[in-house]
């Protein structure tokens, strides 16, 4: 960046030490280019003056024209506070202010007409705004048009920085005669293709609209530059991924999988299962390391998938393991992998943190020598003391819960990384997928084995108590299972949420003689082994929990969810809890349990449950409604997602064109990756029909300039240099 936007925001014109300092720690405001990158996050209309006859409690913020008719002070210190009374000719409301007063008494007058910007609220029957924004009205200057609304904190409207201050220091910045000097940071290519304004043109639309059109054009070019950049660095780190780390290559289908196939393989695979083994039998086959996301519905058949990729493993002399979040999970796919195993004569084994210290050892020496194929595990897998003999297929499952760093831990246990297979049941939309996990290849299991039964599920309230009751007695009847989860562990006074604890005495008051198991995060490991145990055995027919038992609980005779308080979870964990059922081939129900007065927005999320079993659907709506939400563990090392203005849960459309540009750029300058590749590629990027560009594909071959663009922002933003002497 040039010498204007890395300026500290001390020396701008209206700013000075004191107010730099605030805005550093209040707003993370340091420079010119900071401030120019604090955005509006609202634009109001100051076009339309309103009557107060006119005002109700859902406007944002409004302008009134009117004059004082009076001043009020009331009390001392601290508790000080002065009211104006001001009317617009037919009606009045209350101005109240809590600081500045004295200040403000020697500005202000009753009988000079203002203008009063700021948001209404009713108090003691009457319209008041708080500190309001006033300035004398001027019937020679007409309205201006859009406004736009930043955020500020508390701290700096007591310290007398208002929205006025900062539109008046963006304004100072923008009418600085450096200015002019910005340097552009989208390539021309980009720019003339799109027909994007230049960045100055930008700023000043994002900030001071003039019109509509003029400010959505900005905002596109914003959301594009941001998603563009982040697309092409996820890019630039897998293609640079891809020439260094080099993978084992799987040359060979043997006798493990011919056999396990045609012999032995309990059902038929789906086509979806099928054409992800074919893509992960050609990325084993290409001497790089297979880095791929594996995305299935609950009950979509990705463990078989996972065991046919170990089997492939198995045939080119190699071992694989399977890493699980928890205990009960692990022992879960172990049950299964083992069974499975034994008909082909493959030895199989389990670690986790409970393994006693005797078998541990004899696991480790065994892994060591090669005696065992396939390892199922949890954290322990990771212990430095735990070495195979050929590692070539790590696995591992509901991925989200593991850290980059863990994961990558898992890549040092071989000489070559080992080929790796990330699994999840949490649907991931593709506009999240494509960010988060950019990185990855993705293939997704999008059938569901023959036979199984739609979930069907319903919105009750306690009001239907009894009926949902009843239904749980016919179940017992005829010999399912039934879970019921509730929100938290113990009471608490200040949440109106029903409890395990509680829940747990009423259950058994309910159902009386039938054996009831609980499981909850505070209890031992040994314990809530013992009670899921009982539960998975049949012995028990009733599991009380937490949400513990939101993954690795297969029990096929559960028939009934019942979700306790649904409206405090989200979708994607009332979908997984959900997918606890319909595990075997019998009818099988979710029931959502909520209270029986809910925001619209939450009834919204819960109906979405009511009318769709699609984990995808479920995911995008839930994407929509609550937005990208944490994605601590999953983001890729080395790259932020600070995103200012554009939102990867509503610009699904933009990402995609963004990442199509990002790809294009890459495969016609390849030396961007700072590795060699194919130098006359002459990408394609295909019109997107989203930013109303003529013409259909455009070569994105870029000029000397344009690639020091990419090369200044990129380094800006990741803080990651390129390799100068391959774009030179």
């Amino acid at each position: 960046m040039g010498r204007f936007e890395e300026t500290e925001i001390k020396y701008l014109k209206g700013i000075g030490e004191a107010r730099a300092k605030l805005l550093a720690s209040e707003l993370e405001i340091s420079s010119f280019k900071d401030l120019l990158d604090y955005y509006p996050f609202r634009y109001v209309d100051r076009s339309k003056f309103y009557q107060i006859s006119e005002l109700t409690g859902e406007m944002p913020l409004v302008q009134i024209r009117g004059h004082f008719v009076n001043f009020i002070i009331e009390g001392e210190g601290k508790s000080k506070r002065m009211r104006g009374i001001f009317t617009d000719g037919h009606r009045m409301m209350e101005a109240i202010w809590f600081a500045g007063i004295s200040k403000l008494r020697e500005i202000y007058r009753c009988g000079t007409e203002y203008v009063m910007f700021g948001k209404p609220t009713v108090y003691n029957g009457g319209w008041q705004m708080a500190h309001p924004e006033l300035e004398a009205y001027d019937p020679t200057r007409p309205p201006t048009g859009l406004q736009g609304i930043y955020s500020l904190t508390e701290a700096l409207r007591r310290r007398g920085i208002t929205q006025r201050v900062i539109q008046t220091a963006v304004r100072n910045l923008l009418s600085h005669q450096n200015f002019a000097t910005i340097a552009e940071t989208l390539p021309q290519a980009v720019t003339a293709h799109y027909r994007f304004p230049s960045l100055s043109e930008t700023y000043k639309a994002l900030h001071f609209p003039e019109e509509t059109q003029l400010l959505q054009r900005a905002r596109q070019r914003m959301k594009f530059e941001e998603l563009f950049y982040l697309e092409l660095q996820i890019l630039r780190y897998s293609q640079r991924r891809n020439h260094q780390l080099k993978g084992h290559i799987f040359s060979r289908i043997g006798d493990y999988f011919n056999h396990y196939y045609s012999e032995c393989i309990p059902f038929e695979l789906t086509g979806a299962q099928k054409r992800v083994l074919k893509e992960i039998r050609a990325d084993m086959r290409t001497g790089r390391q297979m880095n791929r996301l594996l995305q299935g519905d609950v009950g979509s058949g990705k463990t078989m998938v996972a065991f046919m990729s170990m089997l492939m493993s198995a045939d080119n002399g190699f071992q694989s393991c399977l890493m699980a979040p928890t205990e009960i999970l692990a022992g879960q796919h172990y049950a299964t992998i083992s069974s499975w195993a034994e008909k082909i004569g493959l030895r199989t084994a389990l670690l986790t943190g409970s393994t006693r210290a005797k078998a541990r050892r004899e696991i480790l020496a065994a892994l060591a020598s090669g005696e065992i194929h396939i390892i199922v595990g949890t954290h322990a897998l990771l212990e430095e003391r735990v070495e195979f003999k050929t590692l070539g297929l790590a696995v591992i499952d509901e991925q989200h819960r593991f850290g980059v760093a863990q994961r990558a831990r898992m890549w040092g246990k071989g000489s070559v990384p080992p080929h790796v297979l990330v699994m999840t049941a949490t649907p991931i939309p593709r506009t999240l997928a494509m960010t988060v996990y950019g990185d990855l290849d993705v293939s997704v299991i999008d059938e569901l084995p023959p036979g199984r039964k739609p979930i069907e599920t319903w919105l009750r309230t306690d009001a239907n108590r009894a009926e949902v009751n009843r239904h749980i007695w016919r179940q017992l009847q005829e010999g399912r299972q039934i879970y019921i989860v509730y929100p938290l562990i113990h009471e608490n006074e200040k949440l109106d949420l029903r409890s395990l604890e509680d829940g747990l005495q009423r259950v058994r008051d309910t159902f009386k003689d039938v054996e009831v198991s609980f499981v909850h995060g505070q209890m031992k490991p040994s314990e809530k082994e013992y009670q899921m145990q009982k539960f998975v055995e049949g012995r028990s027919r009733i599991m009380v929990a937490t949400t513990v038992i939101e993954v690795g609980v297969n029990v096929p005779n559960a028939t009934v969810m019942v979700i306790e308080n649904a409206e405090r979870f989200g979708l994607s964990q009332l979908h997984q809890l959900r997918g606890r059922v319909g595990r075997g081939a019998d009818r099988s129900w979710c029931i959502l349990m909520s209270k029986d007065k809910i925001a619209a927005i939450t009834r919204k999320r819960l109906n979405i449950m009511t009318s769709t079993t699609d984990g995808f659907l479920v995911s995008e709506a839930d994407l929509q409604l609550r937005g990208p939400g944490d994605m601590e563990g999953t983001q890729q090392s080395g790259i932020a997602f600070n995103l200012k203005i554009a939102n990867l849960a509503t610009d699904g459309q933009i990402v995609q064109a963004a990442r199509n540009v990002a790809e294009a750029i890459l495969a016609a300058n390849p030396q961007i990756c700072g590795a060699q590749g194919e130098k006359d590629g002459g990408g394609v990027m295909p019109d997107s029909g989203l930013l109303d560009v003529a013409g259909d594909s455009t070569q994105w071959r870029l000029s000397d300039s344009d690639i020091h663009i990419l090369a200044a922002e990129l380094h800006r933003r990741f803080d990651h240099k390129l390799d100068w002497s391959l774009i030179s």
